[in-house]
């Protein structure tokens, strides 16, 4: 059964590795799917396309400078034996060769999706084989900031795979905090917002107003604009969500 887009991916793959104790959120700086192990040891990008090709090896490629930990993902297509893109011997000794993993997704019309692991990353721990290659140089700063996105995040609000949606990202669920305060509240100074919300950037966010959210109604005092008001309805479930989420941890 032939997937019409990419996004369907998303959820075989996340039960896949939720099933093994991860985290999982997706579009996390760009990567369509981030996994991270309860001890953060083990943090494992995802990337899909329908078919195997090259934009999807390249970006697995560039992905190996965040994580030790990268793997392409694919539907596989009973209906599709022997084309290019569904050679998987030889597609995964490609993927061998490069250091990247390689999933595939078989899709019924009576039963839930199967996820098959064709080969291991060079550095996989879990449920490993041999390494073929020297891991990839991963990057540091990128490796944290991925890290650091992924866990300023309190849930999972986007769908792996997704074009042309916005994103909740860390940055506009902070943004929609401060929203909600100042609805609640009313007008407020940078420094009250920051009591309430605990965000160190807070003054810096109203300043450069991303989002076009906050206005200043005198000096050093800001209000929610009517775009703001509209930003707390849209995205209602994420707050919910979070305080849900928050409840938990208390």
């Amino acid at each position: 059964m032939a997937i019409q887009h990419e996004t369907e991916l998303y959820e075989p793959i996340k039960r896949f590795y939720e099933a093994r104790g991860y985290t999982v959120k997706g579009e996390v700086r760009h990567c369509d799917l981030v996994a991270v192990s309860p001890d953060e040891q083990d943090i494992v990008i995802v990337e899909f396309k329908k078919t195997f090709n090259l934009a999807l090896l390249l970006q697995g490629v560039d992905r190996m400078q965040s994580s030790e930990q990268v793997y392409l993902a694919v539907e596989r297509n009973r209906s599709k034996k022997g084309a290019v893109n569904q050679r998987w011997g030889e597609l995964t000794r490609l993927c061998k060769r490069l250091g990247l993993g390689l999933l595939t997704v078989t899709f019924y019309k009576t039963k839930k999706p199967v996820v098959e692991v064709l080969c291991e990353t060079t550095t996989a721990t879990n449920y490993m084989a041999t390494p073929v290659n020297k891991p990839a140089r991963v990057s540091g700063r990128r490796k944290n900031r991925l890290l650091q996105e992924f866990k300023e995040r309190s849930g999972d609000y986007n769908v792996g795979g997704s074009t042309k949606r916005k994103l909740v990202t860390a940055y506009r669920e902070k943004a929609l905090h401060l929203a909600q305060c100042l609805r609640e509240h009313g007008q407020l100074s940078p420094r009250a917002l920051r009591e309430l919300c605990g965000y160190s950037t807070t003054a810096t966010m109203l300043q450069h107003n991303y989002y076009g959210w906050f206005d200043r109604a005198s000096r050093g005092i800001y209000q929610l604009t009517p775009a703001g008001h509209a930003a707390l309805e849209e995205y209602a479930r994420v707050l919910q969500e979070a305080a849900a989420a928050a409840q938990k941890d208390v």
